[in-house]
C-alpha cells in the first residue's frame, strides 16, 4: 500500500503530457485553407477540405452569430470573460475539424479594444494601439481562451490577432522603405504601437495556462510580407510561427481592380504602396516573398516556423490562375507553410476558386440574405488547380 501511495504521489508531482502539444506538426510544410464563414462550418465542409489533401485550416469565428455583441469576447469595448455559449459553439466546430483529420489555427479578427472593421460599421478600430492599458484585457482574453482550448487535439496554434495594424494611425506609410520602418520602430519601441511588446505580453499570459501550444504572430501593417523588416529580433518564446499574408500587388489582385475602366494586369506595371508603378511578375513576386524569409534567416528562425497565413486574388480576374501559380511556386521553393484564402466562403465569393471565373449563382446571395446555409455546389476548376494540385501532392 505504501508503494502504491508513493507511486500515486510521484505521478501527481510529475507534469502530465499536454494533450495537444502540436509543435511537431509544423516541422514539415503544411498546406491548408482559410475559413472565414458567416455560419459555423459543418462536417461536410471540413471533410471536403481534407479530401483535397489539406492538413490544416485557419479558422476565424468573428462572422458567426454571437450570444452578445462580439463572438467569444462579449464586447470588444469591455471584456468581462468568455461567453460560455460561444465557447461551446467553437468547441463543436473544432470537434468537426478534428474528425475530418484537420489541425486548426484559431485566428481572431477582433480582440478586446480592437473590433474588426466589418463588425464596426467598416471603421478601423485602433484603440488597442492607442492605449497600452487595453493590452491587459486582450491578454486576459487569450489567457481564458487558451485555458479552454489547450487540451483540444485539433488546435495547432493560436494566431494572436489577424492582420494587426498598429502602424496605420501611427505615422508609418504602408510599404515604406526598410530604413523608414526601422526608424519608425525605434521611435515607437515600448509604446502602445510596439507590436513585438504586445505579442510578448499576450504570449506571457497564454503561457500561464498553456505552456506548449504554438502561437502564430502576424507581421504588422495587415500582415504585410515586408513588415517583419523592422523587427529587431525574434520573439522570446520558442514556439512561435511567424506569419505574413500575400495579396501584392494589391491594386491588381483586389476587388477594386475589377471596377476600373482599365484594370491593372498581372504581369504588368502596378502601383505599390505610395510609390510609382512597378513591374510585377513571377520574379517580383519571388523577390517580395523573399523578404520575410531573409528576415527569418537573419534572426535564426527556421523556415518551418514561417507561414504564409493567407494569399489570394479575385477569382474572376483573367490572370488570377497565373498569379496563384507564381505565389505558390515561390512559397514551395522556400519550404513554407501556407493556407489559401479562402475555402467555400459563404459570405463573400471573391476568392472562392471552386466557383471558377463566372458570376456566382443568385441562390448564394439569397441564402446570405436569409442567413441560411450556402446551397451552391462547388467543383474543381482551372482557377483552383494551382492550389488543388499541390494539396493533392501532399496526400
Amino acid at each position: 500500500m505504501r508503494s502504491l501511495i508513493f507511486a500515486l504521489a510521484l505521478a501527481a508531482a510529475i507534469p502530465q503530457a499536454h494533450a495537444a502539444d502540436l509543435i511537431g506538426f509544423w516541422d514539415q510544410p503544411q498546406h491548408g485553407g482559410n475559413s472565414f464563414n458567416r455560419l459555423p462550418p459543418d462536417q461536410a465542409y471540413f471533410d471536403a477540405l481534407r479530401g483535397y489533401g489539406a492538413t490544416w485550416v485557419r479558422l476565424s469565428y468573428d462572422k458567426w452569430k454571437p450570444e452578445k455583441r462580439d463572438f467569444l469576447i462579449g464586447s470588444a469595448d469591455k471584456y468581462e470573460g468568455l461567453v460560455a455559449a460561444d465557447v461551446e459553439t467553437l468547441k463543436q466546430v473544432l470537434d468537426r475539424a478534428d474528425k475530418a483529420g484537420l489541425k486548426v489555427v484559431i485566428a481572431p479578427l477582433s480582440l478586446p479594444g480592437m473590433r474588426w472593421a466589418q463588425n464596426n460599421d467598416n471603421t478601423f478600430d485602433g484603440r488597442l494601439w492607442a492605449d497600452k492599458a487595453r493590452w491587459t484585457e486582450a491578454a486576459a482574453f487569450w489567457r481564458d481562451l487558451a485555458a479552454e482550448l489547450r487540451d483540444h487535439p485539433a488546435v495547432a496554434a493560436y494566431n494572436i490577432v489577424n492582420e494587426p495594424a498598429p502602424e496605420k494611425e501611427g505615422g508609418l506609410a504602408e510599404h515604406a522603405s526598410v530604413a523608414e520602418m526601422r526608424s519608425w520602430y525605434t521611435g515607437n519601441a515600448g509604446s502602445s504601437r510596439d507590436l513585438l511588446a504586445f505579442y510578448e505580453t499576450v504570449i506571457k499570459a497564454i503561457r500561464e495556462v498553456d505552456p506548449v501550444t504554438p502561437v502564430m504572430a502576424d507581421a504588422g501593417w495587415y500582415a504585410a510580407a515586408d513588415a517583419f523588416s523592422y523587427w529587431p529580433a525574434k520573439l522570446t518564446d520558442q514556439r512561435v510561427l511567424y506569419s505574413f499574408h500575400m495579396y501584392e500587388p494589391y491594386a491588381a489582385t483586389s476587388a477594386p481592380n475589377m471596377k476600373r475602366d482599365k484594370p491593372f494586369a498581372y504581369p504588368g506595371n502596378v502601383p505599390f504602396g505610395d510609390g510609382e508603378p512597378q513591374k510585377w511578375d513571377a520574379e517580383r513576386v519571388k523577390a517580395y516573398l523573399g523578404q520575410p524569409v531573409e528576415w527569418a534567416d537573419s534572426r535564426g528562425i527556421a523556415r518551418n516556423r514561417v507561414v504564409a497565413g493567407e494569399f489570394g486574388c479575385m477569382r474572376r480576374l483573367p490572370f488570377c490562375t497565373q498569379y496563384l501559380e507564381d505565389v505558390l511556386t515561390s512559397l514551395d521553393a522556400e519550404g513554407l507553410h501556407w493556407a489559401f484564402y479562402s475555402f467555400r466562403e459563404d459570405a463573400w465569393d471573391g476568392m472562392d476558386y471552386e466557383l471558377g471565373s463566372a458570376k456566382v449563382n443568385w441562390k448564394y446571395w439569397e441564402a446570405m440574405e436569409n442567413n441560411a446555409p450556402d446551397p451552391v455546389k462547388r467543383k474543381p476548376t482551372p482557377e483552383f488547380e494551382p492550389i488543388s494540385r499541390r494539396l493533392a501532392a501532399g496526400k
